[in-house]
């Protein structure tokens, strides 16, 4: 019986398989709905951005919160906080829908989601991605996903932010459903950023002794939990927000004009 050493010619070269891919099953499926459905985000954040009816008391659209200008209706800004003067003509959508962009962007659940729906690399286990060669993240572009952590901090203020204006409108209109659809939308998306990697890395990633902080523990033991959904919070709230923002525009609009909108 011939042994094959550490270096050895049959060592170092891969089994040539023809096919793409051994699988039978459907494997496909996943990528291309995947595609489909962050296309249809990307179209309509796009539409939202340059969209002008994303404000109608006490309702503020998500995509165009907080308002920093002073273009900006006086009730949408926060706290009265405009810091963008008039010289500031574009959608003020602009101005603040790279944070929350970036986070998702950036995300590891969404990196292999996009990575398999729209680079096929690889658009699945066991199936051979077209691109000759392989770097993983580890050169630009790619490499500037390890900003991540830094877009997490930025992704807790936006949820705080609509947070706010989910208890504006509760406040303005307590039994209206832009109300109540605003409060679930502000829910699912702080649950999506407290499930982040990084954030259970913050809590307590760094700790040699859990036992020497219990209060730590506690709050890592929960983010786990949440980071067990990190995928299905990441789809969900996704929905949320842009249901919850549409919502709100065609409120603004008139579209929707029944009693207790």
């Amino acid at each position: 019986m011939t042994q094959t050493t550490a270096d050895s010619p049959a060592r170092r070269q891969r089994a040539q398989i023809k096919e793409r891919t051994l699988r039978t099953d459907q494997w496909w499926r996943y990528p291309l709905i995947t595609f489909i459905i962050f296309t249809a985000f990307l179209v309509y954040a796009t539409w939202a951005i340059f969209d002008t009816s994303y404000f109608v008391s006490p309702y503020h659209a998500p995509f165009a919160s907080p308002c920093l200008a002073t273009s900006c209706p006086p009730e949408s800004r926060l706290f009265g906080f405009a810091p963008f003067g008039d010289w500031y003509t574009l959608p003020p959508g602009l101005l603040i829908l790279g944070l929350p962009a970036g986070f998702r962007f950036t995300c590891y659940y969404y990196r292999k989601a996009y990575y398999r729906g729209f680079w096929l690399s690889p658009p699945a286990c066991g199936v051979n991605e077209p691109h000759s060669k392989y770097t993983g993240e580890s050169r630009f572009p790619l490499i500037l996903q390890n900003v991540h952590r830094y877009f997490f901090y930025a992704a807790i203020v936006v949820g705080l932010v609509l947070a706010i204006d989910a208890v504006k409108a509760l406040i303005g209109n307590p039994t209206g459903l832009g109300t109540w659809i605003l409060i679930v939308n502000a829910v699912l998306i702080n649950l999506y950023t407290l499930s982040c990697h990084s954030c259970r890395h913050i809590t307590a990633g760094r700790l040699n002794h859990f036992s020497k902080h219990p209060v730590r523990y506690k709050a890592w033991g929960f983010v786990s939990k949440l980071n067990a959904k990190h995928q299905e919070l990441a789809l969900i709230s996704m929905f949320s927000v842009m249901g919850a923002d549409l919502y709100v525009r065609l409120v603004a609009k008139g579209i929707i004009n029944f009693p207790f909108a």
